[in-house]
């Protein structure tokens, strides 16, 4: 392959993809945060000249050349885009908080099935109240960056769960996830998005809970199999059966 061939292919599939809350458009210069950029040069070993993906979520995906990359500088110019922006269907997956280093795995990998929100939900069951969103934000970044997805799920404050189905719109469908009522399987009983997939904590939901989620009027009650799934396992199971439908 030629040199400028190769320079073409490495232009249309950059070999490393960053996310950036910048604007991005063909001539502006960019500079990532002080904590992005020591992961560029000491981590990831980037150089002058090294073309890059770009995305921030609005804008699509860009290619940008490294022009400097100095302690105190680092800059990436943008040239051209390579992707236009997704309309991503609003998908919110509401969990109850897990230790680590499983939540970390269930942010990773609901990144990467398209999960367009991320909201913890304090139960009567819940065992770790207090997260750190910056952590997930990160985990959620660099799933992002590595999936090709272009663009990175909202982390939610924690709310409680009686707060969550008080705010929760009438006319958005929440699929509850009920381990233990007769219920259809999410793959078959799945509405379009905009919606809400909700699964329980370690050990299920109180019954009191389960009894105020299927009375409230656009639950929709589903089953993940004949299985007792661990929280993040049931989390992700919800998401791929819901993406393997095809809604």
């Amino acid at each position: 392959m030629s040199d400028h061939n190769a320079k073409a292919a490495t232009d249309s599939h950059p070999r490393r993809r960053l996310f950036l809350n910048d604007a991005l458009s063909e001539g502006v210069v960019v500079s990532p945060p002080r904590e992005v950029s020591h992961r560029l040069l000491s981590v990831l070993r980037l150089a002058p000249g090294e073309i890059v993906g770009l995305f921030n979520g609005r804008d699509g995906e860009w290619s940008a050349v490294l022009e400097a990359a100095g302690k105190r500088d680092v800059r990436f110019a943008v040239t051209r885009r390579l992707k236009d922006q997704p309309v991503e269907p609003e998908l919110r997956l509401c969990f109850a908080p897990i230790k680590q280093p499983r939540i970390d795995w269930l942010v990773e990998k609901a990144t990467e099935l398209g999960a367009t929100h991320l909201c913890p939900v304090i139960t009567r069951r819940t065992q770790v109240p207090k997260l750190r969103p910056e952590r997930l934000e990160a985990i959620a970044i660099e799933a992002a960056e590595q999936c090709e997805r272009l663009s990175v799920p909202v982390i939610e404050a924690p709310v409680t769960l009686d707060r969550l189905l008080a705010s929760w719109p009438a006319e958005r469908p929440l699929l509850f996830c009920d381990e233990r009522g007769e219920a259809p399987l999410l793959s078959a009983a799945a509405p379009p998005a905009p919606l809400g997939i909700m699964v329980g904590p370690a050990g299920g939901f109180a019954p009191e809970e389960v009894t105020a989620l299927r009375a409230r009027a656009g639950v929709v009650a589903v089953s993940l199999g004949p299985r007792i799934l661990r929280a993040e396992t049931a989390a992700l199971a919800a998401l791929s059966m819901w993406v393997g439908a095809g809604r």
